[in-house]
């Protein structure tokens, strides 16, 4: 035993950039998960001004030339129309209040089918999907995929279920330059969010995967069949028991 200590004591010695990597290494690892906590915890109370994923959009506008969009206005969980919150879930994660963040059927099924050189799909939840809206930056990359895992186990443990749900619906993107529930209802409907009907959450539910190229205003068959599938989900969904 004595002599394994000294060896690895001279070992060290003789490559002290190695010890001080360590901890280095060590110092970032801890403050990163005492900043990424104390994040998480915080933006239970607070409402997330911005996203990452909103300046990018904006930075892409300027740099075509367009001018500054953001439509967005945070309204409170209880003043977004059950329906939409219904037509939320039936299109993204009908699972969402009985899974802690992932759905690893839907994984696996995604995993199978983009392995086969098909389509790819993504098989988040809506759990994920806000760790990724609020916490990170677009992309496919598996560091980021990585950190996503990450901040939506936070968001299971940190935050109700009502709250991710409620954060999910105020950040999304729901158009160019739309963002949340109430500007979608105004841009679409020009009527506040708590009063949208079954067909119309429905219908914007039905745009959420591509929101920038898909649009209520000028639905294609494609997309009112989404609609169509998404209100046939929400009559088996039955209550949202928060």
């Amino acid at each position: 035993m004595a002599r394994k200590r000294s060896s690895k004591s001279r070992t060290t010695a003789k490559r002290p950039w190695l010890k001080k990597t360590i901890n280095i290494a060590t110092k970032v690892f801890i403050y990163f998960l005492l900043v990424s906590v104390i994040w998480v915890i915080a933006l239970r109370f607070i409402n997330p001004p911005i996203t990452l994923l909103m300046v990018l959009r904006n930075i892409e506008r300027k740099a075509d030339g367009k001018a500054f969009k953001l439509e967005k206005k945070w309204v409170k969980f209880e003043d977004i129309s059950d329906n939409m919150k219904r037509a939320a879930v039936s299109a993204e994660d009908q699972l969402f209040l009985k899974h802690i963040g992932f759905d690893f059927k839907s994984i696996e099924k995604a995993f199978a089918s983009n392995a086969k050189g098909k389509k790819i799909k993504g098989g988040s939840t809506i759990s994920q999907q806000t760790a990724k809206n609020v916490f990170l930056w677009p992309g496919r990359s598996w560091i980021r995929k990585g950190f996503e895992a990450y901040f939506t186990l936070l968001i299971e443990i940190f935050w109700s279920k009502e709250r991710i749900l409620e954060v999910y619906l105020n950040v999304i993107e729901m158009g160019d330059g739309i963002y949340g529930a109430e500007a979608a209802a105004q841009e679409y409907y020009n009527k506040s969010c708590h009063k949208l009907s079954r067909n119309q959450a429905a219908l914007i539910a039905s745009c959420f995967p591509n929101p920038r190229r898909w649009t209520p205003k000028n639905a294609t068959p494609y997309i009112r069949h989404r609609q169509y599938l998404i209100l046939r989900n929400m009559k088996r969904l039955g209550p949202l028991d928060f």
